[in-house]
């Protein structure tokens, strides 16, 4: 059975490297992006499994490239879990709304995150 690729998306340097390593100490291969448009990008070239999405985020954030994920066949199917700060139920609701699979809370705990990516992925 072939590895299964996550993109992860986040600005943040420390935030992208600890979510790299509960990615990879896991068993899944990591990608990585630091903007929306790049993680729009990059998920139309990679077809990854799955993506790890913050909201926040200079030139396109976390929502506008779910959505813009979601309008595109070629990317449309890929899904996303929202990983941020901005973890009330109504983000989670409008996380939905955009296309977004779940919503992790930051801070989240590795098992947190495991279980929304095997979640995600089943």
């Amino acid at each position: 059975m072939a590895l299964k690729k996550i993109l992860i998306v986040d600005d943040s340097a420390a935030e992208t490297a600890n979510l790299k390593a509960i990615v990879t100490e896991s068993g899944w291969l990591a990608t990585t992006a630091s903007s929306g448009k790049e993680a729009v990008d990059k998920a139309r070239i990679d077809k990854p499994d799955l993506i790890l999405m913050d909201i926040i985020m200079p030139e396109m954030d976390g929502y506008e490239a779910c959505r813009t994920l979601q309008a595109d066949p070629a990317t449309k199917s890929i899904p996303v879990v929202i990983v941020s700060t901005k973890s009330q139920k109504a983000d989670l609701m409008w996380a939905k709304m955009q296309g977004a699979r779940t919503l992790v809370g930051k801070p989240y705990t590795k098992g947190d995150l495991v279980q929304a990516i095997q979640s995600a992925l089943a």
